[in-house]
């Protein structure tokens, strides 16, 4: 497969509403939409870098750079016969997943429509839909936070992940239970907010009976979430820690956790994905797709992932409708039935491009020929 040009546009899109976590608040994303065009087939590819490096060392500008000066290169100088092939292409630049991704995603959706295959068919899924949760971020009161569960919990989501930091946590949690009971499946997301000195305090956790408590502590750690987690009965689900098949394999087998969030950019894309889904499915820990506030594109890679067998907890991919005024595919995500989303069966990651929206909130595309 010979990939004749890439486009790279620069996108900014405002939230409907503002995203708090312990990190910080987003009013707006900043990303990157890859086209890339081979024998009058194009695919799309999202960067889920953010604009600041709170999440990840990655940024939208350094993603930029990483993909101009060495990652197109690399694969326009190169044979592609299947999207695989794209790791060991990328492998002599270290980390930058989140820019390996946004292309690499490109490559799997360019294949997928050049055999005709849905992108979900093309990475070996099996189903037909996937369950859908919704995260929350912190709010400015528990009266909306409550407010906002009962409407989604209408809306039939299968999880509600809610946004934890000291302070703004057990409250909350008690208040959720209290209001809602036991049983709504319900989780909490700390980013890294806590460390082994609240041991005793994040051992109260475990009163709310939550499906899981994901990245307590520090974000490149597996030594003190092994700690964390014999003393604590609620499972510990890592998320930034995990960056390939073998951070996965390391957590595990130290204990660091029971569950994985396993999101395409932070492990470099779909091939490294499929890697970690398999090896957690032998060693029987259940993962589900995170969520990085992506527009149509990286949602639609979301779909297709989640579509595998091991992805047995409802992930962050809620409908477009969740986070956009109006998003950048069509048509755009909505729930097929409550908490479910369909996976589509069209070549390809199964949307099309809204090139008037995308107009909209461009501010820069470049071209690359591969001559």
């Amino acid at each position: 497969m010979k990939i004749e040009r890439i486009e790279l546009l620069h996108l900014r899109m405002p939230l409907l509403h503002p995203f708090v976590t312990s990190i910080g608040s987003l009013m707006e994303k900043d990303f990157l939409i890859i086209k890339m065009f081979s024998g009058g087939h194009v695919g799309y590819g999202e960067s889920v870098a953010m604009p600041n490096p709170g999440y990840s060392e990655e940024t939208t500008g350094t993603s930029v750079h990483i993909i101009e000066e060495f990652l197109i290169p690399l694969l326009f100088n190169s044979t592609i016969n299947h999207p695989d092939d794209v790791s060991n292409i990328f492998a002599p630049i270290r980390r930058n997943n989140m820019a390996k991704a946004a292309l690499e995603g490109a490559v799997w959706d360019l294949y997928s429509k050049k055999n005709g295959v849905s992108l979900a068919h093309a990475l070996g899924g099996t189903r037909k839909s996937i369950d859908v949760g919704v995260s929350i971020g912190i709010e400015k009161s528990l009266d909306e936070l409550l407010l906002k569960i009962e409407r989604y919990l209408a809306d039939g989501y299968k999880k509600i992940k809610v946004k934890i930091k000291p302070g703004y946590d057990l409250e909350p949690l008690a208040k959720i239970r209290e209001k809602f009971g036991f049983g709504i499946p319900l989780m909490a997301d700390a980013n890294s907010a806590y460390s082994l000195q609240d041991l005793t305090h994040l051992k109260k956790l475990d009163a709310f009976k939550l499906m899981m408590i994901e990245q307590p502590l520090a974000f490149d750690d597996m030594i003190d979430h092994a700690v964390l987690q014999k003393e604590l009965s609620t499972p510990i689900c890592l998320d930034e820690s995990i960056h390939s098949a073998e951070d996965a394999r390391k957590a595990i087998e130290l204990g660091s956790c029971r569950i994985i969030n396993l999101k395409i950019g932070r492990v470099g894309g779909l091939t490294e994905a499929k890697k970690i889904h398999d090896l957690c499915d032998n060693y029987n820990v259940p993962v589900w797709c995170g969520g990085m506030l992506e527009a149509g594109v990286g949602r639609a890679h979301n779909i297709a992932i989640t579509s595998l067998a091991n992805f047995t907890i409802a992930g962050d991919t809620s409908a477009s409708d969740r986070y956009w005024k109006e998003d950048i595919i069509q048509p755009e995500v909505i729930m097929s039935a409550p908490g479910k989303i369909a996976v589509p069966t069209k070549p390809g990651i199964g949307y099309e491009l809204n090139e008037q929206v995308i107009e909209k909130y461009l501010l820069g595309k470049k071209t690359f020929t591969n001559n």
